[in-house]
């Protein structure tokens, strides 16, 4: 299969938006690591009408004006890990959930360490909220992005760094 992507300026670094012939395929960090998401050949499409409507709500969700999107995804990965980005959607705009949580959500309370590995894979970032998920102290914990990225991502949704370590809503 081959990918399109455009790259996006944003508070959080920038970002590198891929999309395959009818739906967004990953969000990329400007520092990501080689193969944490392996997707195959990429060219640059800056007139991808996807791409474009996956950047202009990107913007609207750094501005403040939007706290769900509507794109059309199309996760890569194993069946396990497709289970894990799907809960991350259920996830509300303001409010977080812990690992344990997660896996006690998809059935396997005992799956905390494969949660946490399959959310460190996620490959939509931002999208499928992987930077809603913290440690079960309440703490920030590993992220794609880094946690400065993180931080500001939840600072942005919910006003405040001080309730972040809380789960539910962040308010």
């Amino acid at each position: 299969m081959s990918y399109t992507f455009i790259t996006l300026p944003s508070p959080v670094g920038e970002l590198k938006l891929v999309a395959n012939d009818t739906r967004l395929a990953a969000i990329l960090w400007e520092n990501d690591k080689a193969g944490r998401v392996r997707l195959g050949p990429m060219t640059e499409a800056p007139d991808n009408p996807l791409l474009q409507k996956a950047a202009r709500q990107l913007q609207e969700y750094f501005a403040g004006s939007r706290d769900r999107f509507d794109l059309e995804l199309d996760f890569v990965g194993t069946d396990f890990q497709k289970k894990i980005w799907a809960a991350l959607l259920t996830i509300p705009f303001g409010e977080t959930r812990t690992y344990s949580q997660i896996a006690q959500q998809i059935g396997n309370p005992t799956a905390v360490r494969a949660v946490g590995a399959a959310n460190g894979r996620n490959p939509i970032s931002i999208v499928a909220p992987c930077h809603r998920v913290i440690g079960a102290s309440g703490k920030l914990t590993g992220f794609a992005g880094g946690l400065e990225a993180k931080e500001r991502l939840l600072t942005l949704e919910g006003g405040g760094r001080s309730d972040v370590g809380r789960t539910g809503n962040l308010f």
